[in-house]
């Protein structure tokens, strides 16, 4: 066999390596029965390696590149032109280029052809690499061919490859170019069909889109499509578009554009027999590659042939249920306002403690609600408490349902025995009931939860080896039972629904919308907003020291707190920091994830926010702060109370509107409480267990303590048992976390893998609005700031925060701002909880709202009616 040049039918997925992916996907389709791929060969990525090894010069540019960053656009530009000049100068070895042209004698040299560039790291399930190399067509004649593969040799180098390699984290001397030289065929029709639907994700349906001429141009956009859908055999819809240009290979090299003639423009360009024809290959194709796949194919008298075949990259995973049954899986990140990938120690855990039926996909959970809409019982409640959460899942489910085809209502005697915890979402719902307002209820909870706490620190200690691994999961009952205390689940209920009394009522007898909102600030037993605050007086204890100051802004290292002895008001301001970190050093950004670096692992987190503090703050300032909320909402409640005396009935309305008053008061504070005991356990699994990495670590077993993220919990403790692991195992599990941190989550999806975004229906939004969800009333104007990180967050007093979503760890955040947008939330979610009770208007759901609006933007936050304005 031939060093440099390799036949299709030599080709297989084994190659990679030697062909790359374009490459080894041709030899892959070469091979399927029934499918007709015009012939041709590829040139061996050992032909390019020759051509840089034996070109010094690049190896200099290459170290040069390999240091630039995405921002170094300029420099990215000049040195790829340097490169690319050297390879296409430098002429091709004699005995490489005899291959080439042995080769093109025995398949006609006379015959046009595609030369196409094939990287090794192109057309993967992680990353398609689609149109970063170039791609020459209707070459003629060994001399032009032989040019053009220096051409595709050198586009390994054009800007866009450069950079797509930096973004997505590949070495560029480690991504290496073949040559795929494959026979042109002169299509009456060509275009792309995607075996999954592009737009919606989902995997039954078949997308294709056809236009008259040679495919590039289409792919290039200089031509008009149709696009027709098809499933299980049947065509859905057909979108006939105008096709007025066409573009055509001709005979001796080269391409012509024509125009169309007018009656032909809006004609259909393929037949339905095509369609369904072009549909099964496609499904043929899918099922060899075994995942969905997005292929290039053209006709050419009758024939369809298949010129290119790659992996759909863009779609998000199902959960690997398999079981022939239709589900709808709504994301638990964003009802836990987490939707970066976990680590699958992380994911574990989260399962370990749910009584849903959750299952994983893309390194984050979903819940299955199929059966809770099948139930004419449960179906309105789900639809509404996930409403609650996230209008946008609660319009994407009623859309599930109005359809009526996906999932079939069933009445509930018809399903035979009570349905186990495996199919079926329990709703805190179940839990609502009339409680007395006794705030010591509220504290017995509190109480009780702090005690089992301290317990479990003290025993935990006494447990190594797998006796750990079983207290733990002993220990995660007694959690569960926490998360799920009928008493407390019942009091957050009675808050939600006063809450909701409230806001009704208020709007239908003055005509005041959420007032609720004002009457949740500075309630009692809110931990979170206590932590927000509390930050304020460790700013407090540090601000008469200015060497400490000093000291903490130029802080890098984690050991500053040891530091911190040496400097007048050191000790204090450590002592200060401790306590802190003693109350609220479990949490962390994303703390659902066990394996997130908590503020008591990495205390220089908490630095830049106490900075801030000091610089926006006056003394005292969370006192001040909180006793203003405490008057706010009292004088709201005067006034509420007041105004209802004048109305019909209205001592009676004055009587039912104080106790739902006093309910939220009482209670709402409470809502916060349960994520706090869940990620104090959290905190004190994840010692014992690094304790036990250590050793594993020590006897050679892993290579660094964080290993132990990439394995689950059943997992790491056959390691702790077995004293041996699979590295494999964790090297493949830290390359897919990086792949699924770089996908976006569905609110909501189907196992079909249909994706359902879910739509605000609102009328007279203010032109340029964009809408989300009302979560805390008011009105604001000021500066947006678009944080993605909290690292990054850098906010002086009166910002508007912008960002994807928020969890209790930004809260000490929320002191400095004046509003909030969020891409991800609803009602009851901690931002929104925490806006209320700092009385910050706020609107969260925003789709977008970080691509939107601009850091340092102009904008306006109603948080009333739902809404946000750009003004500059």
């Amino acid at each position: 066999m031939s060093h440099f040049v390799l036949g299709f039918q030599d080709i297989d997925k084994t190659k990679l390596s030697v062909v790359g992916g374009k490459g080894a996907n041709l030899g892959e389709l070469a091979r399927i029965e029934g499918i007709h791929v015009p012939d041709g060969f590829c040139i061996a990525t050992a032909a390019y390696k020759r051509i840089i090894e034996e070109s010094p010069s690049i190896n200099g540019l290459l170290d040069q590149l390999s240091l630039l960053k995405l921002k170094d656009r300029d420099r990215i530009s000049q040195l790829s032109s340097e490169i690319r000049g050297i390879i296409e100068g430098t002429m091709i070895p004699q005995d490489i280029s005899d291959e080439i042209t042995q080769r093109l004698l025995q398949l006609g040299e006379k015959d046009a052809y595609a030369v196409r560039s094939s990287a090794t790291a192109e057309d993967l399930p992680t990353a398609s690499f689609a149109g970063q190399q170039d791609t020459y067509l209707n070459i003629v004649g060994k001399d032009a061919i032989l040019k053009h593969i220096s051409r595709c040799w050198a586009s390994l180098f054009t800007d866009r490859a450069v950079t797509y390699r930096i973004q997505n984290g590949f070495d560029h001397r480690k991504v290496h170019l073949s040559v795929v030289i494959q026979k042109i065929v002169f299509p009456d029709v060509a275009g792309i069909l995607f075996t999954a639907d592009p737009v919606t994700s989902n995997r039954k349906v078949v997308s294709i889109d056809a236009s008259f001429g040679l495919g590039e141009a289409l792919v290039s956009g200089l031509v008009n499509a149709d696009n027709y859908k098809v499933r299980n055999g049947e065509i859905l819809d057909k979108k006939l578009s105008t096709k007025k240009l066409a573009i055509y290979a001709l005979q001796d090299g080269g391409t012509q554009e024509q125009t169309i003639e007018p009656e032909r423009q809006s004609q259909q360009a393929l037949t339905d027999e095509q369609i369904l024809s072009l549909t099964r290959m496609g499904r043929r194709i899918e099922e060899h590659f075994g995942y969905p796949q997005d292929i290039e194919w053209c006709v050419a008298d009758g024939t369809i042939y298949i010129v290119q075949s790659r992996p759909i990259t863009t779609l998000y995973p199902i959960p690997d249920v398999n079981d022939g049954q239709n589900h709808v899986y709504v994301s638990v990140g964003h009802q836990q306002m987490m939707t970066d990938a976990m680590k699958p120690l992380g994911l574990s855990f989260f399962l370990l403690i749910t009584y849903a039926p959750m299952f994983k996909a893309g390194g984050r959970l979903f819940v299955d609600v199929a059966y809770n809409l099948a139930s004419p019982d449960s179906r309105e409640m789900i639809i509404n408490v996930l409403g609650q959460s996230d209008p946008l899942i609660k319009d994407a489910l009623m859309t599930i349902v109005e359809r009526g085809d996906f999932i079939k209502s069933v009445p509930d005697e018809e399903k035979g025995q009570r349905p186990s915890k495996g199919n079926k979402v329990v709703l805190p719902e179940v839990f609502r009931g009339k409680f007395e307002c006794n705030p010591a209820i509220v504290a017995d909870l509190i109480q009780s939860n702090q005690a089992s706490i301290e317990q479990l620190k003290q025993t935990i200690r006494t447990k190594a080896g797998t006796d750990l691994f079983e207290f733990i999961l002993e220990d995660m009952e007694e959690l569960k039972k926490v998360l799920t205390n009928p008493q407390g689940l019942g009091v957050i209920m009675a808050a939600v629904d006063a809450s909701a009394w409230i806001n009704e009522k208020m709007n239908m007898w003055l005509g005041e919308k959420n007032a609720a909102d004002t009457l949740s600030q500075s309630v009692p037993n809110n931990i979170t907003s206590e932590m927000g605050l509390e930050l304020l007086d460790v700013a407090d204890v540090i601000r008469p020291y200015p060497e400490v100051i000093a000291y903490l802004q130029q802080v890098k290292e984690e050991d500053f707190l040891d530091q911190l002895v040496k400097l007048d008001g050191g000790q204090v301001t450590r002592d200060a920091i401790e306590a802190y970190l003693n109350k609220y050093g479990m949490r962390c950004t994303g703390e659902i994830d066990i394996t997130k670096t908590r503020w008591s692992e990495k205390p220089a987190t908490l630095v830049p926010m106490i900075l801030s503090n000091i610089k926006n703050f006056a003394p005292n300032a969370s006192k001040q702060k909180f006793e203003q909320g405490r008057q706010e909402a009292l004088q709201k409640e005067h006034e509420l109370l007041e105004r209802l005396r004048y109305l019909p009935d209205g001592e009676q309305k004055v009587k039912e509107t104080k106790q739902m008053i006093d309910l939220i008061r009482t209670f709402i504070g409470y809502r916060e409480y349960p994520k706090y005991g869940m990620i104090n356990r959290y905190f004190v699994y994840k010692q014992a267990l690094l304790k036990e990495a250590e050793q594993l670590v020590q006897a050679g077993i892993i290579r660094e303590k964080a290993d132990i993220y990439y394995l689950t919990f059943e997992e790491l403790r056959e390691v702790v048992r077995t004293r041996t692991v699979d590295d494999q195992v964790i090297s493949k599990r830290q390359d897919e976390y990086k792949g699924y941190e770089k996908l976006t989550p569905p609110r909501v999806m189907t196992s079909d893998g249909e994706i359902l975004t879910g739509r605000y229906k609102r009328e007279n939004l203010p032109t340029g609005a964009i809408a989300g969800l009302a979560v805390s009333a008011g009105v604001i104007e000021g500066r947006a700031r678009v944080i993605l990180s909290m690292t990054d967050a850098d906010l002086a007093e009166g910002d508007i925060l912008v960002t994807s979503f928020t969890d209790p760890s930004w809260t000490p955040l929320f002191v400095s701002i004046k509003g909030l947008v969020t891409e991800v939330g609803g009602l009851m979610t901690h931002g929104a909880v925490i806006a209320r009770e700092y009385g910050l208007p706020a609107v969260v759901g925003v789709e977008n709202a970080t691509k939107l609006i601009k850091d340092g933007q102009r904008i306006r936050v109603n948080g009333t009616e739902g809404y946000v304005e750009t003004l500059s």
